[in-house]
Parts: structure tokens; C-alpha cells; sequence
């Protein structure tokens, strides 16, 4: 039934199409003129479907129409929009002469399907021909520059977009801005923006989205205010990359303010700004307030139910993450890529492997493309096996892997060798991994870290030397809290604070308590050949318990205490927290590289596996 059907629709299709090509009683030329137009309406309609876009293609040819530019133009923009570049660039090469418009629509469907290579391959060509760009060109070309990470080739575009006298044009100014603080130089993209003659809504909110986006999420939090300073009324676009800032530095009540204000503007309709909040909440550690607005919300997407699934599994609330897929799935709602990681993250935070693999199975055997397993369901799955400790299963697994395994699938094997302390297989994804990876200082931290914990000094030193050569430099541990709209960051050791003294005074106090209750530190987690003495005192003054401390002295009692720490909480920090929770029967809340650690009368939501 189904063949005939689509055989019918075709026919009628073909049928329909002949009579609007050569309606009866109709001349020559006025057939013509009639065709063209019905031929544009009917690119209109086809131009979701990419087999009826070909088909109208073959019957452009035959009926003599293909020599009208604006329909192959209008063909060429729906198949590029469709993602059919292959069949685009087909036809873009069999075109005599284009103009820049058809050039900038063949960029523009590279970059908007992923293949930025091929846009910058396009644009080469385009120079060499000697086409001359339009101020439509450059956008394109600098996001491909972008998308790739590649520096000088960006340079290359900038130094172009200035001999065309393009440098002040708005839109290019504003691609500019944005590729430099994917570079990281922000200092670029400020002097950029600060230059500009007009800064309009547009370049404000690209240059909040773009610091959100790339790790400056404090400078985004900064040009949200200026913003207001200079009196230009924000739109949902500017509310939801300030309040993904303030998920990512876990500055819940900057958020709440800044949603009250949306309230008050009115902007908080949209849904794309609903789920920037779920999304905040979620990434504050506040599932309690997350699941209430994700009950209150007027209409819910995928990217809703994803959030919320996410939210639950780096909480350690993996029963809830699964109970809420197997409710979005009864509810018809289609997963994607990102549900799927929420799914297997809550297996690994909770040690389901069986689960896990039925998920991931799932995944792979589907010919659903949206939910096809990508490099971060393969790492997902890394992490999954060996946090359970099944360490060669994630070898064999990386070593059977489809695609070819990027450093962070490796780096994840190399974080659970660290945890199981398994040394052998360490070294060899280590190897592997400096490789790849020479630059990337965390993988030989990692490795130095399991050498220190066996007394293997020679081996540290070895390792450190390694990256002093290579230029490698450690992310130094540090924590943060938000207090008063203010986030003070702690380093281990650091005494800078305004309050440094109250805060050693305090922490004194901790541990002298906790020694009574019969707490010994764990001065395993120093890895330096010292005494125990001075690896005590180190261990006394790392950045979580800093920031704890701070946090008792000046946070109202009524509140919980809520850290953020940009690197894996160590074993001894774990039951820092744990004991300081019961003391002082105030609930602790640390969200660190990987996951948030809910610490409540002496017991952590991890229940000590992460």
C-alpha cells in the first residue's frame, strides 16, 4: 500500500506540474513566463524535500528553464539549507560564472552543515578566480576559520576583509569579534568591539554568547551589566547568555536577579528563556527548584526533558534521570543526542553498567540519525567502564570503536586508571595520549598523581621535566563562591583574601573538631615527596576547604553553602565536607569537574562512588 500511495502522490506531483508548465491555450511565451513563476512557487513547496528538489531539478533542465538564474539561485539555497551539499555543490560547479550571492549561499551551507573545510576551499577558489567578496562573503568564511581553531588562517581573512575595505561593516566586525574570543584572544575581540561606531543589540549579545560559550563567563556576566549601563534594553537572546553564565559559575542568585528582571520586561515568555533557567537551576544544584519550573512551564521541548535528565545525573539522582526518560518517551517526545547523554551519564554516576550498555546498544542499532553515537557517548562509555573498574573492557571498547578516539575518550581511561590506581594500563594511555596530546597538561598530571600515589618519585620527576620541555603548564585547583552577587575564588594555600586570617582561624576550629570525632587526613592526595607533616598542612588548605570556611563565617545559616571547583574533589576534601556538614548541620554543595557532591548530615548524594 504504502509503494502505491507514493507512486500517486508522484504522478500527481508530475501531472501538476506539466499542467503549470504548458496550461492550455496559453502561447508560447506566456507559458513561459507562467511556468517560471509556478516553478518558483512550487521550489517553495518542495523545499523541505530534498528528492523532490532533485526531481524538480531534472524537470528545470528538460523544460528549458535552467537558463532563469534566479531559479537554480533559489534551488541552490534550498538544497544547501536541506543539507544536501553534495548534490549543491553539483550543481554550484555547473554553473557559468557565478555571483557572489551563489558563492556566499555554497559557504554559507558548508558552515551551517559542519563541513567548514570545504567553505574555506570554496572561498580559496573564489579568490583565485578573482571573484571580488561583498560584505555577505566574510561572515561565512571567518565562522569556518573559526569552527576549525585555525588561528592564522582567520588572520589570513581579517588581513582580507581590510584590503576590501570591509573592516567597519557591522555584521563582519561582529564575526571578528566572535572568532577571536573562540581563539581565547579576548583582548582582540575588546578592542574590536570597543572600536565599533555603532554597538547594537546584536554585537552586545554575539559578545556575551561568545565569552559564555568559550570559558569567560564572568566577562559575559560584566558586559550584561555594562549593557544596562549604557541604557540598551536587553531581548531573550541577551537573558539566556547571562543566565548560561551564571549556570556555568554556579552564581545562582545573580540568575534569580536577572530573571526577575526579564519578569519585569516582559521577556520571559519565550521558551528558549525557560529552559536557560532550568538549565541554571540544574547547574546550581537546585533540582528541587529545576523540577518545579520544569512542572510549571506552559510548553516543554527535547531540550527541556534533556535538561532536566542531565540535571538529575550530575546530581547523583540517577533513579530520577532514567524514571524521567522512560516518562519522556511514554510521552512521545523524541530524544536526541543529548538526552542519550544524560541517560548514560546517570548509569555512570550510579555504576550501572548493564544498564548502560542497553542504552548505548539502543543507540547504535537505531537509524534514527539524531540519536547516532557520537565521540561523547563513546567517552560516556569509557567513563561508565572504568569507574566500575572495568578497565580492560574500556581498552578493548576504545580499540573496537568505529570512529577514530580523540583525547578525550583517552583521557577518560586515564582518569579511572588513576582512581583504581592501575599503573600499567596508565602508562600506556598515557603514551598514547602525549601523543595526541603533547600540549594538554592535565594528562601528565594525571599520570605524575599515580606515580606519587605508589612512591614512585623518580617517575614524577621524570614526568614533570617532560612538561617543563613540552611547555605544558597545570590548571591550578581553585574553588569559588557567590556572595552578595560577588564570587570570591579560594587557591590551595592562597592567602590573598581580604579575609585570609578569619578563614584560617575557622578552619582551625573545623579540623579540631573533626579530629575529636576521629578524623585523620588522608595525605595520600599530596602528591609531593614531603614529610607527612607539611603534606598535613598543604592537605589543611586547599581551595575547597577555603571556600567552605569562608562560607560558614559570612553565608546566613539559613542558606546552604554552595562551591564550585573547576577541578576533581579530592579524597580528603570529600570528607572535609562530610564531617563539616554534621557539625555544623548545615547542607554543603560542590559541584566539581564532574559532578555535584550534595554533602547532608555527615553523608554525601555520591554515597562514595564518583
Amino acid at each position: 500500500m504504502l509503494w502505491r500511495e507514493r507512486s500517486t502522490k508522484l504522478f500527481h506531483f508530475a501531472h501538476n506540474f506539466a499542467c503549470l508548465l504548458h496550461p492550455r491555450g496559453s502561447s508560447t511565451d506566456q507559458s513561459l513566463s507562467i511556468s517560471k513563476q509556478a516553478f518558483a512557487k512550487l521550489l517553495q513547496s518542495c523545499s523541505s524535500h530534498p528528492n523532490q528538489l532533485r526531481q524538480l531539478h531534472a524537470l528545470l533542465l528538460t523544460s528549458g528553464l535552467s537558463i532563469k538564474n534566479a531559479l537554480i539561485t533559489q534551488l541552490l539555497a534550498s538544497l544547501a539549507l536541506l543539507g544536501d551539499m553534495s548534490y549543491a555543490r553539483q550543481l554550484f560547479d555547473e554553473m557559468h560564472k557565478p555571483r557572489p550571492f551563489l558563492w556566499n549561499t555554497i559557504m554559507k551551507g558548508y558552515v551551517k552543515n559542519g563541513i567548514p573545510d570545504e567553505a574555506i576551499s570554496v572561498y580559496g577558489k573564489m579568490r583565485h578566480l578573482g571573484v571580488r567578496p561583498d560584505p555577505f562573503t566574510f561572515p561565512f568564511v571567518i565562522k569556518a576559520c573559526a569552527e576549525l581553531a585555525e588561528l592564522y588562517a582567520g588572520l589570513g581573512v581579517h588581513g582580507h576583509v581590510l584590503k576590501h575595505g570591509l573592516g567597519f561593516v557591522s555584521v563582519v566586525r561582529t564575526e571578528l569579534m566572535i572568532m577571536y574570543v573562540k581563539f581565547g584572544e579576548l583582548g582582540c575581540a575588546e578592542f574590536l568591539f570597543g572600536s565599533m561606531v555603532e554597538r547594537d543589540l546584536v554585537a552586545w549579545n554575539a559578545l556575551i554568547s561568545a565569552c559564555m560559550q568559550t570559558g569567560f563567563s564572568s566577562k559575559a556576566l560584566q558586559y550584561f551589566r555594562e549593557m544596562g549601563k549604557v541604557g540598551l534594553k536587553p531581548d531573550s537572546v541577551t537573558i539566556v547568555g547571562a543566565l548560561s553564565a551564571c549556570a556555568h559559575l554556579g552564581c545562582l542568585g545573580t540568575g534569580v536577579e536577572i530573571y526577575e528582571f526579564a519578569r519585569e520586561e516582559g521577556l520571559d515568555s519565550n521558551i528558549i528563556v525557560h529552559n536557560a533557567r532550568l538549565d541554571m537551576y540544574a547547574k546550581c544544584g537546585d533540582m528541587d527548584k529545576a523540577l518545579n519550573l520544569f512542572d510549571e512551564m506552559p510548553k516543554r521541548n527535547v531540550i527541556s526533558w534533556s535538561t532536566m535528565i542531565v540535571g538529575y545525573a550530575i546530581n547523583g539522582e540517577s533513579e530520577k534521570a532514567l524514571a524521567l526518560f522512560s516518562r519522556m518517551k511514554n510521552q512521545g517526545i523524541q530524544p536526541n543526542y543529548v538526552t542519550f547523554l544524560g541517560v548514560l551519564s546517570a548509569c555512570s554516576h550510579s555504576g550501572r553498567v548493564n544498564e548502560g550498555w542497553k542504552y548505548f546498544n539502543f543507540m547504535a542499532q537505531s537509524e534514527d540519525k539524531n540519536i547516532e553515537p557520537r565521540k561523547e557517548h563513546y567517552a560516556c562509555m569509557v567513563d561508565l567502564l572504568g569507574r566500575a573498574g572495568h578497565l580492560q573492557e574500556a581498552y578493548n571498547f576504545i580499540r573496537s570503536m568505529p570512529i577514530e578516539p580523540d583525547p578525550g575518550i583517552w583521557g577518560a581511561l586515564l582518569g579511572a586508571c588513576a582512581v583504581h590506581r592501575n599503573i600499567k594500563l596508565g602508562q600506556h594511555v598515557a603514551d598514547l595520549l602525549f601523543k595526541l596530546a603533547p600540549e594538554t597538561a592535565s594528562y601528565h598530571v594525571l599520570l605524575s598523581n599515580m606515580y606519587a600515589a605508589a612512591g614512585r618519585w623518580r617517575c614524577v620527576e621524570k614526568v614533570r621535566q617532560r612538561m617543563k620541555k613540552k611547555g605544558a603548564r597545570k590548571v591550578a585547583a581553585y574553588s569559588s563562591v557567590e556572595l552578595n552577587g560577588e564570587i570570591h575564588v579560594f587557591y590551595g594555600g592562597d592567602n590573598s583574601h581580604p579575609q585570609s586570617a578569619s578563614i584560617l582561624v575557622k578552619l582551625e576550629d573545623l579540623l579540631k573538631q573533626m579530629k575529636s570525632k576521629g578524623y585523620i587526613p588522608e595525605t595520600d592526595y599530596v602528591f609531593h615527596d614531603v614529610e607527612d607533616e607539611e603534606k598535613e598542612s598543604t592537605l589543611s588548605t586547599h581551595s575547597e576547604k577555603l571556600a567552605v570556611a569562608f562560607s560558614l563565617i559570612n553565608g546566613s545559616p539559613k542558606f546552604q553553602i554552595r562551591v564550585m571547583k573547576n577541578l576533581r574533589i579530592c579524597g580528603d576534601c570529600h570528607t572535609f565536607c562530610k564531617l563539616v556538614s554534621r557539625i555544623t548541620m548545615r547542607e554543603i554543595i560542590m559541584r566539581d569537574k564532574n559532578r555535584f557532591h550534595h554533602f547532608k548530615n555527615g553523608f554525601c548524594s555520591c554515597k562514595d562512588f564518583w
